[in-house]
Protein backbone atom coordinates (compact mmCIF):
# COMPACT_ATOMS: atom_id res chain seq x y z
CA UNK A 1 0.00 0.00 0.00
CA UNK A 2 1.02 3.42 -0.98
CA UNK A 3 0.01 4.67 2.42
CA UNK A 4 2.40 2.43 4.42
CA UNK A 5 5.70 2.78 2.34
CA UNK A 6 5.26 6.08 3.15
CA UNK A 7 4.34 5.74 6.87
CA UNK A 8 7.69 3.09 6.85
CA UNK A 9 9.97 6.54 5.96
CA UNK A 10 8.74 8.31 9.02
CA UNK A 11 10.46 6.22 11.39
CA UNK A 12 14.00 8.05 10.42
CA UNK A 13 13.93 11.79 10.72
CA UNK A 14 13.44 13.75 8.00
CA UNK A 15 16.11 16.82 6.89
CA UNK A 16 14.73 19.60 5.05
CA UNK A 17 15.42 19.18 1.44
CA UNK A 18 16.42 22.78 0.45
CA UNK A 19 19.43 24.51 2.59
CA UNK A 20 17.54 27.22 5.29
CA UNK A 21 19.46 30.24 6.12
CA UNK A 22 17.92 33.05 8.65
CA UNK A 23 17.03 34.58 5.24
CA UNK A 24 14.84 31.75 4.14
CA UNK A 25 14.61 28.80 2.41
CA UNK A 26 16.97 29.02 -0.82
CA UNK A 27 15.21 27.30 -3.08
CA UNK A 28 11.91 29.84 -2.12
CA UNK A 29 10.84 31.88 -5.31
CA UNK A 30 9.60 35.49 -4.84
CA UNK A 31 6.21 35.47 -1.90
CA UNK A 32 4.21 36.58 -4.98
CA UNK A 33 5.05 33.90 -7.56
CA UNK A 34 2.67 31.13 -8.46
CA UNK A 35 2.36 28.45 -10.54
CA UNK A 36 -0.53 28.37 -13.03
CA UNK A 37 -3.59 26.92 -12.21
CA UNK A 38 -3.44 23.07 -13.05
CA UNK A 39 -6.72 21.42 -14.70
CA UNK A 40 -7.97 19.85 -11.64
CA UNK A 41 -10.91 16.85 -12.32
CA UNK A 42 -13.81 17.72 -10.15
CA UNK A 43 -15.58 14.84 -8.55
CA UNK A 44 -19.40 14.40 -9.48
CA UNK A 45 -22.25 15.82 -8.18
CA UNK A 46 -23.14 12.91 -5.05
CA UNK A 47 -26.33 10.93 -6.37
CA UNK A 48 -29.17 11.40 -4.14
CA UNK A 49 -30.06 9.24 -1.76
CA UNK A 50 -26.78 7.52 -1.06
CA UNK A 51 -26.29 4.62 1.17
CA UNK A 52 -22.70 3.29 2.67
CA UNK A 53 -22.03 -0.31 3.62
CA UNK A 54 -19.01 -1.41 5.04
CA UNK A 55 -18.92 -5.06 3.68
CA UNK A 56 -15.32 -6.83 4.20
CA UNK A 57 -13.91 -3.67 5.77
CA UNK A 58 -13.90 -2.10 2.38
CA UNK A 59 -16.96 0.73 1.75
CA UNK A 60 -18.88 0.42 -1.08
CA UNK A 61 -21.57 2.84 -2.32
CA UNK A 62 -25.12 0.91 -2.72
CA UNK A 63 -25.62 3.68 -5.30
CA UNK A 64 -23.03 2.36 -7.60
CA UNK A 65 -20.48 5.28 -7.51
CA UNK A 66 -16.65 4.35 -7.12
CA UNK A 67 -15.58 2.95 -3.47
CA UNK A 68 -14.92 5.67 -0.93
CA UNK A 69 -11.81 6.12 0.73
CA UNK A 70 -12.03 6.00 4.44
CA UNK A 71 -15.84 6.52 4.53
CA UNK A 72 -17.80 3.81 6.34
CA UNK A 73 -20.71 5.06 7.63
CA UNK A 74 -23.23 8.43 6.29
CA UNK A 75 -21.66 10.62 9.30
CA UNK A 76 -18.72 12.35 9.74
CA UNK A 77 -17.03 13.46 13.03
CA UNK A 78 -18.25 16.21 14.65
CA UNK A 79 -15.18 18.15 13.84
CA UNK A 80 -15.61 17.77 9.74
CA UNK A 81 -17.92 17.94 7.01
CA UNK A 82 -19.41 15.88 5.04
CA UNK A 83 -18.56 16.55 1.28
CA UNK A 84 -22.08 14.59 -0.59
CA UNK A 85 -21.53 11.70 1.61
CA UNK A 86 -18.43 10.67 -0.48
CA UNK A 87 -15.90 12.13 2.04
CA UNK A 88 -15.15 14.18 4.93
CA UNK A 89 -13.01 17.19 5.32
CA UNK A 90 -11.81 19.19 8.69
CA UNK A 91 -14.13 21.98 9.36
CA UNK A 92 -11.05 24.47 10.13
CA UNK A 93 -7.69 24.48 9.53
CA UNK A 94 -5.63 22.18 11.98
CA UNK A 95 -3.87 23.40 15.31
CA UNK A 96 -1.21 20.63 16.10
CA UNK A 97 -0.89 18.73 19.87
CA UNK A 98 1.16 16.62 20.92
CA UNK A 99 -0.15 12.92 20.18
CA UNK A 100 0.70 10.90 23.90
CA UNK A 101 -0.43 14.35 25.91
CA UNK A 102 -2.64 16.61 23.69
CA UNK A 103 -0.18 19.30 24.49
CA UNK A 104 -0.61 22.49 22.17
CA UNK A 105 1.98 23.06 19.84
CA UNK A 106 3.22 26.27 19.10
CA UNK A 107 1.16 27.86 16.33
CA UNK A 108 4.61 29.80 15.29
CA UNK A 109 7.37 27.24 14.99
CA UNK A 110 7.95 24.29 13.14
CA UNK A 111 6.12 21.07 14.84
CA UNK A 112 9.80 19.38 15.69
CA UNK A 113 11.74 19.33 18.15
CA UNK A 114 15.16 19.92 16.46
CA UNK A 115 13.40 22.89 14.35
CA UNK A 116 11.72 24.12 17.03
CA UNK A 117 15.14 24.51 18.95
CA UNK A 118 16.80 25.79 15.90
CA UNK A 119 14.10 28.46 15.19
CA UNK A 120 14.33 29.86 19.30
CA UNK A 121 17.54 30.16 19.39
CA UNK A 122 18.27 31.42 15.45
CA UNK A 123 15.75 34.25 16.13
CA UNK A 124 16.80 35.54 19.51
CA UNK A 125 20.37 36.73 17.87
CA UNK A 126 19.14 37.33 14.22
CA UNK A 127 15.70 39.73 15.11
CA UNK A 128 18.89 42.24 16.34
CA UNK A 129 20.23 42.05 12.87
CA UNK A 130 17.28 42.46 10.08
CA UNK A 131 14.82 45.14 9.22
CA UNK A 132 13.88 48.58 10.82
CA UNK A 133 14.56 48.97 14.19
CA UNK A 134 11.22 49.52 15.55
CA UNK A 135 10.48 45.64 15.35
CA UNK A 136 14.14 44.49 16.21
CA UNK A 137 12.59 44.89 19.72
CA UNK A 138 9.56 42.59 19.24
CA UNK A 139 10.12 39.95 21.08
CA UNK A 140 10.45 35.94 19.84
CA UNK A 141 7.28 33.70 21.41
CA UNK A 142 8.14 31.51 23.81
CA UNK A 143 7.60 27.85 22.45
CA UNK A 144 6.40 25.33 25.38
CA UNK A 145 9.30 23.35 27.37
CA UNK A 146 8.38 20.30 26.00
CA UNK A 147 9.11 21.72 22.47
CA UNK A 148 12.37 22.39 23.57
CA UNK A 149 13.83 19.34 25.94
CA UNK A 150 13.05 16.56 23.94
CA UNK A 151 11.52 14.80 20.33
CA UNK A 152 7.51 14.80 19.88
CA UNK A 153 4.97 13.85 17.29
CA UNK A 154 2.03 16.14 16.27
CA UNK A 155 -1.63 15.69 15.85
CA UNK A 156 -3.91 17.45 13.88
CA UNK A 157 -6.23 18.66 16.08
CA UNK A 158 -9.38 21.11 14.54
CA UNK A 159 -10.92 23.97 16.75
CA UNK A 160 -12.83 27.68 16.03
CA UNK A 161 -11.42 30.75 17.22
CA UNK A 162 -8.04 29.49 17.75
CA UNK A 163 -4.32 30.31 15.54
CA UNK A 164 -3.72 27.63 13.01
CA UNK A 165 -0.52 26.08 13.06
CA UNK A 166 1.74 27.50 10.90
CA UNK A 167 5.43 26.21 9.48
CA UNK A 168 4.38 22.83 8.56
CA UNK A 169 6.14 20.25 6.09
CA UNK A 170 4.63 18.29 3.49
CA UNK A 171 6.17 15.01 5.54
CA UNK A 172 4.92 16.26 8.70
CA UNK A 173 0.97 17.55 7.97
CA UNK A 174 0.71 13.17 5.99
CA UNK A 175 2.56 12.22 9.80
CA UNK A 176 -0.26 14.82 11.51
CA UNK A 177 -3.37 13.62 9.94
CA UNK A 178 -2.61 10.03 10.05
CA UNK A 179 -1.80 10.54 13.89
CA UNK A 180 -5.69 11.61 14.61
CA UNK A 181 -6.94 8.78 12.79
CA UNK A 182 -7.11 11.02 9.24
CA UNK A 183 -5.12 11.60 6.14
CA UNK A 184 -4.02 14.28 3.82
CA UNK A 185 -6.77 14.82 1.23
CA UNK A 186 -6.46 13.99 -2.58
CA UNK A 187 -6.40 17.35 -4.91
CA UNK A 188 -9.76 16.37 -6.40
CA UNK A 189 -11.39 16.56 -3.01
CA UNK A 190 -9.85 19.23 -1.87
CA UNK A 191 -11.01 21.19 -4.89
CA UNK A 192 -14.24 20.07 -4.47
CA UNK A 193 -14.84 20.93 -1.15
CA UNK A 194 -13.66 24.14 -1.48
CA UNK A 195 -15.92 24.81 -4.42
CA UNK A 196 -18.70 23.69 -2.33
CA UNK A 197 -22.17 21.69 -3.26
CA UNK A 198 -22.79 24.87 -5.98
CA UNK A 199 -19.17 24.00 -7.85
CA UNK A 200 -18.22 27.69 -7.57
CA UNK A 201 -14.73 29.17 -8.10
CA UNK A 202 -14.98 30.90 -4.75
CA UNK A 203 -16.24 29.46 -1.34
CA UNK A 204 -18.56 32.42 -1.53
CA UNK A 205 -19.20 32.62 -5.54
CA UNK A 206 -18.11 33.31 -8.71
CA UNK A 207 -17.01 36.70 -8.67
CA UNK A 208 -14.22 37.62 -6.76
CA UNK A 209 -14.63 40.03 -3.76
CA UNK A 210 -11.79 41.65 -1.82
CA UNK A 211 -11.34 40.74 1.78
CA UNK A 212 -14.58 38.32 2.02
CA UNK A 213 -11.14 35.72 2.36
CA UNK A 214 -7.84 36.03 4.15
CA UNK A 215 -5.76 36.57 0.95
CA UNK A 216 -4.24 39.15 -1.31
CA UNK A 217 -3.90 41.69 1.41
CA UNK A 218 -1.15 43.31 0.34
CA UNK A 219 0.52 42.93 3.93
CA UNK A 220 3.76 40.80 3.84
CA UNK A 221 5.14 39.98 7.41
CA UNK A 222 8.83 39.34 6.45
CA UNK A 223 8.88 42.72 4.17
CA UNK A 224 7.60 44.47 7.28
CA UNK A 225 9.71 42.79 9.53
CA UNK A 226 13.09 42.12 7.70
CA UNK A 227 12.35 45.08 5.00
CA UNK A 228 12.08 42.12 2.14
CA UNK A 229 9.62 39.57 1.26
CA UNK A 230 12.58 37.01 0.59
CA UNK A 231 14.04 37.40 3.69
CA UNK A 232 13.17 35.15 6.89
CA UNK A 233 10.79 33.18 6.29
CA UNK A 234 11.08 31.35 10.08
CA UNK A 235 11.18 33.85 11.84
CA UNK A 236 8.86 32.50 14.56
CA UNK A 237 7.27 36.32 14.75
CA UNK A 238 5.96 36.22 11.01
CA UNK A 239 1.95 34.87 11.84
CA UNK A 240 2.14 36.67 15.41
CA UNK A 241 2.06 40.34 13.54
CA UNK A 242 -0.09 42.50 13.53
CA UNK A 243 -0.82 45.46 11.54
CA UNK A 244 -2.97 48.43 11.35
CA UNK A 245 -5.23 46.79 13.72
CA UNK A 246 -5.68 43.52 13.20
CA UNK A 247 -3.55 40.19 12.66
CA UNK A 248 -2.51 39.01 9.55
CA UNK A 249 -3.13 35.62 10.43
CA UNK A 250 -6.50 35.39 11.33
CA UNK A 251 -8.18 32.98 13.65
CA UNK A 252 -10.32 29.91 12.58
CA UNK A 253 -13.62 30.43 11.15
CA UNK A 254 -13.19 34.35 11.71
CA UNK A 255 -13.90 34.58 8.16
CA UNK A 256 -17.41 33.93 8.23
CA UNK A 257 -18.10 34.49 4.63
CA UNK A 258 -15.15 32.44 3.61
CA UNK A 259 -17.23 29.27 4.06
CA UNK A 260 -17.34 26.55 1.33
CA UNK A 261 -21.15 25.52 2.01
CA UNK A 262 -22.45 22.01 2.06
CA UNK A 263 -26.02 21.78 3.16
CA UNK A 264 -26.43 23.29 6.60
CA UNK A 265 -22.62 22.97 6.94
CA UNK A 266 -19.78 24.77 5.73
CA UNK A 267 -15.85 24.57 5.67
CA UNK A 268 -13.66 27.29 6.33
CA UNK A 269 -10.81 29.24 5.42
CA UNK A 270 -10.26 27.03 2.31
CA UNK A 271 -8.95 30.31 0.23
CA UNK A 272 -6.52 32.07 2.02
CA UNK A 273 -5.26 32.26 5.97
CA UNK A 274 -2.51 29.22 5.31
CA UNK A 275 -1.43 27.42 2.10
CA UNK A 276 -2.76 23.69 2.53
CA UNK A 277 -0.84 20.78 1.85
CA UNK A 278 -2.37 18.00 -0.59
CA UNK A 279 -1.66 14.35 -0.54
CA UNK A 280 0.81 14.61 -3.68
CA UNK A 281 3.95 13.19 -3.42
CA UNK A 282 6.20 15.78 -5.72
CA UNK A 283 4.59 18.41 -2.88
CA UNK A 284 2.15 20.69 -3.47
CA UNK A 285 -0.49 22.86 -1.51
CA UNK A 286 -3.38 24.36 -2.00
CA UNK A 287 -5.52 27.93 -1.23
CA UNK A 288 -3.03 30.47 -0.81
CA UNK A 289 -2.02 31.84 2.18
CA UNK A 290 -3.10 35.65 3.46
CA UNK A 291 0.13 37.52 1.57
CA UNK A 292 -0.04 35.51 -1.42
CA UNK A 293 -1.32 37.66 -4.14
CA UNK A 294 -3.59 35.13 -5.94
CA UNK A 295 -7.37 35.55 -6.86
CA UNK A 296 -7.21 31.98 -8.29
CA UNK A 297 -9.56 31.06 -5.54
CA UNK A 298 -9.78 27.20 -5.05
CA UNK A 299 -7.48 26.81 -7.96
CA UNK A 300 -5.13 28.72 -6.18
CA UNK A 301 -1.65 25.90 -6.52
CA UNK A 302 1.90 25.82 -5.67
CA UNK A 303 3.97 22.87 -6.80
CA UNK A 304 7.51 24.62 -6.52
CA UNK A 305 8.73 22.94 -3.33
CA UNK A 306 9.14 19.57 -1.71
CA UNK A 307 7.06 17.83 0.60
CA UNK A 308 9.75 18.38 3.27
CA UNK A 309 10.06 22.27 2.79
CA UNK A 310 8.53 24.62 5.38
CA UNK A 311 7.65 28.19 6.37
CA UNK A 312 5.46 30.42 7.98
CA UNK A 313 2.58 29.96 5.52
CA UNK A 314 1.97 26.62 5.34
CA UNK A 315 -0.63 24.44 7.30
CA UNK A 316 -2.71 21.50 7.03
CA UNK A 317 -6.43 20.33 6.83
CA UNK A 318 -7.12 16.49 6.76
CA UNK A 319 -9.66 13.69 5.21
CA UNK A 320 -11.12 10.91 6.16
Amino acid sequence: MRSQRRLARFAAPVALACAVSVSGCKCEPAAEEEAPPKPVRHLPPAPPPVTLYVPDAAAVVASGSPPVRGVTSGTCPSEMVSIGGRFCIDRFEASLVETKTGQSLSPYYPPTFYHTRSAYKTWQRERENMGPAEYRILPIPEPPEFQLTGSFEAKATVERGVTPSGYVSGVVAERACANAGKRLCTEEEWVTACRGELDRKYPYGEVYEQGVCNVFNGKHPAAILHGSASKGHLDPRLNQFAYQGGPLLHTTGSNTRCASRWGDDAVFDMVGNLDEWIDDEEGVFLGGFYARNTREGCLSRISAHPRAYFDYSLGVRCCQ
